[in-house]
């Protein structure tokens, strides 16, 4: 079963793990936590300072790889980010699709595409935090 949950959301660990040289090349860091691919460094600080569009963001999760400023931005936005790793388990390829149609439905609401996403909202209620990407 843990397998099946890997292959379904691998497009996008795969689009995520085309990050790895270009993190370790510019003096970052990865390993393995729990299953997830964590990554951090001055690559990842630098993408999710200025290419994010969510203003402050420590960390994001694509597939089973997590991108975070730091070490302690990921130890901070652990939870959070691992309830979208289970997202992109339970949604496969379509997570990203649905993630943005909820964001285009939240601005529509005028909740904001990033807070009042149901995916973030999800990611906050079961990490107890209102942290990650």
């Amino acid at each position: 079963m843990v397998l099946l949950r890997y292959l379904w959301a691998l497009p996008y660990t795969l689009m995520g793990l085309l990050f790895v040289p270009f993190v370790i090349l510019s003096g970052g860091r990865a390993r393995v936590f729990r299953g997830v691919l964590e990554l951090d460094g001055p690559l990842p600080a630098f993408w999710l300072r200025h290419v994010v569009l969510v203003r402050g963001a420590a960390a994001i999760t694509i597939g089973h790889v997590v991108l975070g400023r730091d070490d302690r931005a990921l130890a901070v936005t652990r939870s959070h980010e691992r309830v979208h790793v289970r997202q992109y388990e339970r949604w496969g390829p379509a997570f990203v699709p649905a993630y943005l149609i909820a964001g285009l439905w939240a601005m529509l609401r005028r909740k904001g595409a990033y807070r009042g996403n149901y995916f973030e909202q999800e990611a906050r209620r079961r990490s107890g935090r209102g942290g990650g990407a």
